[in-house]
Formats: structure tokens, sequence, C-alpha cells
């Protein structure tokens, strides 16, 4: 019988790489929340049996991936869940793929229009009331010809927020983020930003009336308007390049 062969050494990690991990590991045994604070620097080299410079170093990398925080001259403590450190790099992912931008409108698309039977079932006057104030902000807005991010993304989180589902909410943010900051580095620039609150208006209309038929033909509608924006864009590109 031949016997299998030695799987080679794999190299140690690197001691701060071992530090955020003892980091995470104590912050899940622990069941540790946000802003639970964590063991002076000094007491953690002592527990670990490295260097301050070391748990420094530990930290600063789970800063950066969003885990925890440090308050100067009080401590580090755990941070609330958040995908913005994701995304800080993921716009950068995206900078020139316009196909991936497309990709990301896909998924956001079919997780609305799926999902949008439930809201109807749940949706309240109070959330009726605040999309339409947000609507009201955006049609300011677009008769001055300016673009509404800022309420585009807080009308998507009102549409869905009666589900009580923090999952579905950070899946919309994250998809909504990864959109706007791709969009950044391909300049898709919002054309027609009257219809874009129109289109908005009338999904208001849809789920206030309880039409489930409407109310997702309207959804699919606007996101096919936003495809189109893509496409003329990736058109543009490929025009500029073969001149």
């Amino acid at each position: 019988m031949s016997l299998k062969s030695i799987k080679p050494l794999k190299r140690a990690p690197l001691l701060h790489v071992s530090v955020q991990e003892s980091l995470r590991a104590y912050i899940d045994d622990n069941g540790l929340a946000a802003g639970a604070p964590l063991p002076p620097e000094g007491e953690l080299a002592t527990q670990l049996g490295v260097s301050r410079n070391s748990v420094r170093e530990g930290i600063k990398a789970l800063e950066s991936l969003g885990v925890v925080e440090s308050r100067r001259g009080i401590g580090v403590f755990v941070k609330a869940f958040s995908f913005e450190p994701l995304l800080e790099n993921l716009a950068y992912g995206l900078g020139d793929a316009l196909k991936q931008i497309e990709e990301v409108i896909t998924i956001r698309r079919t997780l609305e229009v799926g999902l949008i039977d439930r809201t109807l079932e749940l949706i309240g006057k109070d959330d009726i009331a605040e999309l339409r104030e947000t609507l009201d902000k955006m049609k300011a807005l677009a008769e001055r010809g300016e673009s509404f991010p800022d309420e585009d993304r807080h009308f998507h989180y009102l549409l869905f927020r009666c589900q009580d589902n923090e999952v579905l909410s950070r899946l919309i943010e994250v998809f909504w983020l990864a959109f706007y900051k791709a969009s950044d580095f391909v300049n898709l620039d919002n054309a027609d930003p009257v219809q874009t609150w129109r289109d908005h208006a009338a999904i208001v209309d849809a789920v206030e009336a309880g039409d489930l038929a409407a109310a997702k033909d309207r959804l699919a509608n606007h996101y096919a308007g936003i495809t189109k924006v893509i496409a003329d864009n990736k058109t543009h590109q490929s025009n500029g390049r073969s001149t």
C-alpha cells in the first residue's frame, strides 16, 4: 500500500495576525456585544505573552476591519457590525467594471422585487407617511435638477423596514452602497432626476394601494431604468475606445 506524502509545513503566521485571532476569539468566547470594553493594552500584552507593540498592531488591524474601535484616553471597545470597511475597498474593485455593477443591480432588483409582497402585508400608515415625506424631498431636489442619493437610500430602507429583518436591511444597504460607490468611479449620472422621482412615487402608490402585481412591476421598471443608464455608459465607453 502506497503512503500519502507528507504535507508541506505552513509558515507560522505573523505575530500581529496571531494577536488578531486571539482577540477575535476572546470577543466570541465571551459573547461581547457592541460597546463592550476590551482589557487594557498592558493586560492584553501580559495575557498573550507578547509586546505592547504587537498588541497595538493587532488592534489597528481589527479597527481597519471594523471589529473594534479605539477611543482616545478611554480604551478599546467592540464595534457594532457594519459593511462600511468592506465597501471602502469594494468600490475600488468595481472601479472600471460596469459588468460587475450590472450584477450588483441584478441582485438588488431580485431581492427587492422578490420580497415586496411581505412589505404589502406589514406596512403601516406611519411607514407610508415617511415614504411620502422622502418623496417630497426627492421632488424638491429633482425640480432643481439635482440628484438625491441620500433620499434614495432612505427610501429603500423605509420600503422594507416594516419587515423587521436586520439581515435584509443590511443586504439592501450593502448593495445600495456598492452601486453608488462604484458609480462615483464610472460617472453614472442620473440624466433625469424628475423621472427617477416619479418612479419612486409610483412604487409607493402601488404599495399603499396593496397592489402586489403593480408594486413588483414598478420596482422592476425602476431598476430597468438604472440598467439603461449603465448600458448607455457602456456604449459611451466603447465608442470612446474605438475613436
